[in-house]
């Protein structure tokens, strides 16, 4: 009897631990995943971002990347010299200045390269929340989310129970979304390096020998912003399902917070792109800037 009565304080320390760091996760921490999320042109509208960026051409990384552009014209004048002697094929005067205009004006104007590529985006995402919202009726947010996941899946029960099987659905789902707060802030801090690399990217368009660093940068950016999209289509996805406090409503909400972990998988085997998954490390691709033909 005694050790009976021991086991089962064990067993309701251990639900009552869980129960409560469960509950203070959910509490304090999902309140900034639709920040993190869903980005708009507020990630660049940050003094020391702008000062790091350039204001101008005479300062910031902007002041490097034209630093940088002369240093391809000298490249490409010293090759040019050369070429009578060597008889290699070189890019024709009028081409090369026609670019070299053309990327001097994009480099310096990269700022609002990336404001605008980020308004498109968020416009899309944006869309996709307020079809879902006019169809719903509520707003289609994380926040949203886990106010959803209280009401249908963790207040089903009075007692929490890990060893059964709402106990672990909550575990489970609140690992997950626990998760997604690295994933998604590693994708926020990644945004913001590749729109610093942005004039560099378009400088290395110049020569056709570094081109191949633009396409890695514009499949990795690229990959970065359009998972924006695919999570509000998957969070649209979670409320249109119909709770009915059955194993097969639990299952797919499951699905659902799986997929909206391993999204980032899911783009880049789709087009391309860099991982920040963190569910076994925070790896980076090693072939993300291999020269790619």
């Amino acid at each position: 009897m005694e050790q009976q009565n021991i086991s089962y304080i064990i067993f309701e320390t251990i639900n009552n631990l869980l129960n409560n760091l469960l509950s203070s996760i959910d509490t304090t921490l999902y309140e900034i995943l639709d920040e993190l999320a869903f980005i708009d042109t507020n990630i660049l509208k940050i003094s020391f971002f702008e000062k790091i960026f350039g204001t101008s051409s005479t300062n910031g990384l902007l002041l490097i990347a034209n630093s940088l552009l002369i240093a391809f014209v000298i490249y490409y004048a010293v090759k040019l010299a050369y070429s009578n002697y060597t008889s290699q094929p070189v890019e024709s005067p009028h081409h090369f200045v026609f670019r070299l205009l053309i990327l001097g004006i994009s480099i310096n104007s990269s700022f609002f390269i990336c404001e605008q590529i980020l308004n498109i985006n968020h416009l899309l995402s944006s869309s996709i929340q307020e079809l879902g919202q006019s169809i719903l009726g509520f707003s289609i947010s994380f926040s949203k989310l886990i106010e959803k996941l209280n009401v249908d899946i963790y207040s089903i029960t009075s007692d929490f129970n890990i060893f059964s099987f709402d106990g672990i659905s909550k575990t489970f789902i609140t690992i997950s979304l626990f998760n997604l707060i690295f994933s998604y802030s590693l994708r926020y801090i990644m945004i913001k390096l590749f729109c610093l690399l942005t004039p560099f990217a378009l400088l290395t368009l110049l020569n056709n020998s570094t081109s191949w660093f633009f396409k890695s940068w514009i499949r990795c950016i690229f990959s970065l912003l359009i998972m924006q999209s695919f999570i509000a289509l998957i969070l649209l996805l979670v409320f249109s399902i119909s709770f009915n406090s059955n194993t097969m409503s639990k299952l797919t909400y499951i699905g659902c917070i799986y997929a909206l972990v391993h999204i980032n998988s899911y783009v880049r085997q789709l087009i391309g792109g860099i991982s920040t998954d963190v569910s076994n490390n925070f790896g980076i691709s090693p072939n993300l800037f291999n020269r790619r033909s």
